[in-house]
């Protein structure tokens, strides 16, 4: 599915495009487990070690599972050691944040479908240039080697 499609209306229209899983991250706001992305077969990171060597690679984006909105480069990928993908930062204008109803962590959402990506924390130290940490359920996101 492209960006630029219609996207589903109805959560069960958005049963018919994820499966399952996804929709239960996506739509329902679950976690997956930690390292699900890097051990389990056919997901995302552990397709990324096998393919392309490493669960960082320097060029292309990933993109939303669910609309296919470019989200965040790969170069903002980073080892954070939390068990789930990490980015320093989103594609400008890509990631909506809200805040959590108890006030304790930040939702981020794909700006595009509304879709639960996961949490962003801040100011934890991590030397990076935001000095953010995306943490994203690798079930969300797709990878696109090139931009």
């Amino acid at each position: 599915m492209s960006a630029k499609k219609d996207l589903p209306t109805t959560e069960n229209g958005w049963r018919t495009v994820l499966n399952p899983f996804q929709f239960k991250v996506l739509r329902e706001k679950a976690t997956e487990p930690p390292r699900y992305s890097e051990t389990t077969a056919g997901e995302l990171e552990y397709e990324l070690k096998k393919k392309q060597g490493t669960k960082y690679p320097k060029e292309g984006v990933f993109n939303c599972v669910a609309c296919d909105s470019p989200l965040y480069y790969a170069k903002t990928k980073f080892d954070s050691g939390c068990g789930w993908p990490a980015f320093y930062e989103g594609v400008p204008g890509a990631i909506k944040e809200v805040s959590d109803a108890d006030g304790r962590r930040v939702e981020i959402l794909c700006n595009n479908c509304g879709s639960h990506l996961g949490h962003v924390f801040k100011n934890e130290g991590f030397p990076t240039p935001t000095n953010e940490r995306h943490c994203v359920n690798g079930i969300c996101l797709k990878y696109e080697p090139t931009v």
